[in-house]
């Protein structure tokens, strides 16, 4: 995660594994449903008490890929975007947050509007998995 008004130095981008995605023909790889909490397991509901505190909950999902189920927690903090995914033990796989994209280098601003090509960066998330941080993601608009 990062602290705000901090500009997020990654030394080069290709030295990272950056991801420009742009969402606009991606077929649905898992089966997602909607969800209360009341249906969520104990121990992710456990994890999303941890989680959520400091945010405003949004909703949550139920995901299955590859046999196995998944939970989602939709999450504003501080104005943006973040999304926890947990096991079915409850433990963190996934945390996808929202970054602005003035707070990002110089050098990683240019390599994904370089990936972007004429779209225009609308949004940038930072990926965690299995708590190491995995790149960027980045969506834009034509």
């Amino acid at each position: 995660m990062m602290p705000e008004g901090k500009p997020m130095n990654i030394s080069g981008v290709v030295g990272v594994a950056v991801v420009a995605s742009f969402f606009l023909s991606v077929p649905a790889l898992t089966q997602e449903k909607k969800i209360q909490r009341s249906d969520l397991p104990p121990a992710v509901e456990k994890t999303v008490a941890a989680q959520s505190q400091g945010t405003t909950i949004r909703g949550f999902s139920q995901e299955k890929e590859n046999g196995q189920t998944f939970y989602e927690a939709d999450l504003r903090i501080n104005g943006h975007s973040k999304d926890v995914l947990m096991n079915a033990k409850g433990a963190v796989v996934e945390v996808e947050e929202q970054v602005a994209v003035d707070l990002l280098s110089p050098a990683v601003r240019s390599g994904l509007q370089a990936k972007a090509g004429k779209a225009k960066l609308v949004k940038v998330e930072s990926l965690t998995k299995e708590g190491q941080t995995g790149g960027l993601r980045s969506e834009g608009r034509h």
